[in-house]
């Protein structure tokens, strides 16, 4: 997607930026590689070996008490996540931190055919999700090398940071649709909420100092305008998103076979949920927001069960008197009827259940996410907004 004729193409200063943003990516690259074949050389290992590989992604007791940060297994935990950490201040996903600290020679990554995929992503909450831990750590303990971390991850968002305020799903820049603007699984929302976070001094982040708190705030606006900007209008009135965005046009991009350019059930009511409890109220925000949740409104999906079939297989078979309401998690860009891509076969079908017919089906191809968006979120936040006009 950011071919060197794509950007070449853009307007002088915008082409300047896009340049500036891609070298100092393969500035990190380079970097990291130097660091591991460093290490590689130390120990007189020709090749590097993988991390252990965990098929759970990170996951930590938020609502710890301060006590339990304080705990060995908690400094145990701290080693390890931090000697994880890429050269960049980013982290990979899928790591098995049971095994301990990151040993010299070792990939950050558990890819050993390519030691570099993943090497510090957003994808499945990694490089947030290690960043609140830290936090955590040292609001509680006051832990030095949690708050270097930290810094290191800030930086990182920052540098991650797409010139028009997207964030991509990999940085350093990996090719193929890790390029595009990741919404998908809440990506770039989770990169907002925690620079928001960190903006605004916000428990566990409140040691940020001002310098850092300003170029946060200043990440978070361009990643406002960002969604703003990305928003798919229908008939000329903001609708919702895709789950991955071109990261020069915009406009809605596949990623897997089973993740076509489309509407977004799923990702969009997150997005929305977001703009609703922590963006500014501004006309272009309300206008956003509201057109968001009136085509969720319009895009419910009624008259479908939820069933299981002997073998433990899911389906939803049409019922007229079934009480159950869906949203697709995506919808056809053109028409907005709910579609379903094979994983498989990439075949996009009318119904799930020709789709499960013939491919194996491990994916939400359904949500209820946008329900309590719609009945309980949309009223608080209509409330939220008049009292902001007074």
């Amino acid at each position: 997607m950011l071919t060197p004729e794509r950007v070449a193409a853009l307007p002088l200063r915008e082409q300047l930026a896009w340049q500036s943003y891609l070298e100092t990516s393969m500035t990190h690259a380079a970097h990291e590689r130097d660091t591991l074949a460093t290490e590689c050389r130390r120990i007189e290992k020709p090749t590097p070996r993988p991390a252990s590989a965990s098929r759970k992604d990170f996951e930590f007791a938020s609502d710890a008490p301060p006590a339990w940060y304080g705990s060995a297994e908690a400094l145990q935990l701290a080693a390890t996540v931090l000697s994880y950490q890429t050269p960049t201040g980013g982290w990979s996903k899928g790591i098995d931190y049971r095994n301990g600290p990151r040993a010299a020679g070792m990939s950050w990554t558990n890819n050993a055919g390519n030691p570099w995929h993943y090497c510090g992503t957003l994808d499945n909450r990694s490089t947030t999700s290690q960043m609140e831990f830290l936090a955590g750590l040292h609001a509680a303990t006051g832990h030095q090398g949690a708050r270097d971390g930290i810094a290191r991850g800030l930086e990182w968002l920052l540098a991650a940071q797409y010139p028009n305020g997207g964030w991509p799903q990999n940085y350093p820049i990996e090719p193929g649709y890790h390029e595009a603007i990741t919404l998908n699984d809440g990506a770039m929302l989770h990169a907002l909420e925690l620079l928001l976070s960190a903006s605004e001094g916000r428990e566990p982040f409140t040691f940020v100092n001002a310098g850092l708190r300003q170029r946060a705030a200043e990440a978070v606006t361009k990643g406002f305008a960002c969604l703003l900007a990305a928003q798919v209008q229908v008939d000329g009135k903001p609708a919702v998103w895709c789950a991955q965005h071109d990261p020069l046009s915009l406009v809605p991009v596949a990623a897997r076979l089973k993740e076509p350019p489309s509407l977004s059930g799923a990702e969009s009511a997150e997005l929305l949920r977001f703009l609703m409890r922590r963006g500014p109220i501004s006309p272009e925000l309300v206008q956003s927001i509201e057109g968001g949740l009136q085509w969720l409104a319009n895009h419910r999906i009624v008259g479908l069960r939820k069933t299981k079939s002997a073998d433990g297989k899911t389906d939803y078979t049409a019922d007229p008197d079934s009480t159950e309401i869906y949203w697709a998690r995506f919808y056809d860009l053109s028409t907005g009827a709910p579609i379903f891509a094979g994983a498989q076969d990439g075949i996009i079908y009318s119904s799930f259940h020709e789709m499960a017919q013939n491919n194996v089906v491990a994916y939400d191809y359904f949500t209820t996410k946008p329900a309590e968006l719609l009945a309980i979120e949309r009223e608080r936040w209509m409330r939220h907004v008049q009292a902001a006009s007074k």
